[in-house]
């Protein structure tokens, strides 16, 4: 066997090793006891410390000097690309340093789950002082010297930094800004009323998740409390949650979480369990997620045919049409939630969110004066005050599970859905015609042919610029938005 032979059988077991560690993550949001979360930091805190083993085993070094990556064609030169900068940034990080956190963010997840539903900070905020000293002390090893936060950023979106997302944002926030105070000023859609049997939304959740592609006989929809997708390759499993109240947070979640799943799902075989078998970066992974949700999930066209669906599954459910169903799927209206945010101000949250990390991590904020903090930024950017602490900071995941940097993907996300978006309809054009029939696989089969069949072949920008046949620019999205909600409320 080569160097590089002996260098993919060793990098296939590593990454099976992280796909099991992977299934203990979704197993503690779903099914495990909540008795168990105790043990469970244990067994993730000693899977990690395998999986960092390795990662830096010495004879990965052997092996990556011996290979000439010019010597290889361009999916082994890409494997290798993904393995380097694996390796140069995981022997940065002590192992007992990994270890801690992953031993501290799996307690972290439970505890911070049970404030959430306490509406209780101050229950949360010693673990969160743990979570952000020990993503400190990892980030300040990962830059050597440069920006702590950059190189946290550069887990998620590889090639960015908090100025590139600054500009973005920056650009972003008038037009957004203005668009929510034209659309706020008129007369919102009517939106759901009475309730919906929640197995029910389950049965037709699933019913979703196929018809937009989501293989079942390698995926499976369970609940939990955050929607997430875990996996790739052969096992891909998604999570949604549901209010009696509000099916379209369960549909939306699922369509949502299905466009990451499919992603994965999608990525060629003959990647499986390669460095290249699962999305390229969270930023173009979200692209999909947003794309599934919002450009194909709440247009006019398969509103239609969600409408046919809601009233076979409920019956008379008091909407009168697919343009009142319309209406309020994409109904802008106050709330505190990003998750169940439209279109419209969902990028706000984000930005909200962006400077508020940034302050912790940099020591500009403590973790005792963040609820405040939020409180304060939710005021002066929405206009009204947080009601309670899980409707505000205590209403995501991410930080009590250390993923600082995260945020931001998902407006880069929606930047990079804005230009996918454009191109597809010129690529498929009676998208529209299709839709409206709940047929989503034209457009499903284009963007995986286009995106998600390259896995982490490409590096991310070029993903997007190779797809949509333009650079990267938040203008598609600002223009679609516009259009959009333009037409929608009357402007």
């Amino acid at each position: 066997m080569t160097a590089y032979d002996e260098l993919m059988a060793f990098q296939r077991d590593t990454e099976a090793l992280g796909q099991v560690a992977g299934r203990l993550g979704w197993d503690q949001e779903t099914m495990m006891p909540r008795g168990a979360a105790a043990q469970r930091s244990e067994e993730m805190a000693a899977m990690e410390g395998v999986l960092h083993a390795r990662r830096i085993d010495p004879r990965m070094a052997d092996w990556l000097a011996k290979i000439d990556d010019a010597a290889l064609g361009p999916v082994e030169q890409a494997q290798m690309r993904e393995i380097r900068r694996s390796y140069a940034r995981t022997v940065k990080v002590p192992a007992a340093l990994a270890a801690e956190i992953a031993r501290v963010t799996s307690r972290a997840q439970g505890q911070w789950a049970e404030a959430r539903s306490n509406d209780d900070v101050a229950a949360f905020v010693p673990v969160l002082k743990d979570v952000l000293r020990l993503k400190r002390e990892e980030g300040q090893a990962l830059a050597a010297g440069g920006n702590v936060y950059d190189a946290m950023l550069d887990d998620y979106e590889p090639g960015i930094t908090a100025d590139d997302l600054e500009t973005m944002f920056t650009a972003m926030r008038p037009r957004l800004v203005a668009l929510r105070a034209a659309v706020l000023d008129r007369p919102a859609p009517a939106g759901l009323t009475g309730t919906f049997d929640e197995p029910k939304q389950m049965q037709l959740t699933r019913k979703l998740a196929k018809a937009f592609g989501y293989d079942m006989a390698t995926g499976r929809v369970d609940k939990a409390v955050h929607p997430f997708s875990s996996g790739s390759g052969q096992d891909v499993r998604i999570t949604t949650r549901t209010s009696e109240t509000d099916p379209f947070n369960c549909f939306y979640s699922t369509i949502h979480e299905v466009g990451h799943a499919c992603y994965e799902q999608n990525i060629a075989p003959d990647f499986l369990l390669t460095p290249l078998g699962r999305g390229v970066s969270m930023g173009v992974h979200e692209s999909q997620s947003r794309i599934y949700e919002n450009q194909l999930g709440r247009s006019r066209a398969f509103c239609g045919f969600l409408f046919e669906q809601m009233q076979a599954q409920f019956g008379d459910f008091g909407v009168a049409d697919a343009d009142a169903l319309y209406g309020a799927v994409n109904r802008v209206s106050n709330g505190y939630i990003r998750t169940e945010a439209d279109e419209v101000q969902y990028n706000l949250h984000i930005m909200l969110r962006f400077d508020l990390e940034r302050a912790l991590i940099s020591g500009d904020l403590g973790a005792g004066d963040l609820e405040a903090a939020w409180n304060d930024r939710f005021k002066a950017d929405f206009g009204y005050e947080v009601d309670r602490a899980s409707n505000g900071c205590l209403q995501d995941v991410h930080w009590s599970v250390g993923l600082f940097g995260y945020f931001p993907t998902y407006s880069l996300g929606n930047v990079y859905a804005g230009c996918l978006y454009q191109a597809l309809r010129a690529a498929v054009p009676d998208l529209e015609t299709q839709l409206a029939q709940g047929d989503l696989g034209p457009a499903t089969g284009w963007l995986a042919q286009n995106v998600q069949c390259h896995g982490g072949r490409h590096l991310p920008r070029e993903v997007i610029e190779q797809a949509s046949g333009i650079a990267p620019s938040e203008g598609p999205l600002l223009d679609y938005l516009d259009g959009k909600f333009g037409a929608l409320y009357e402007l």
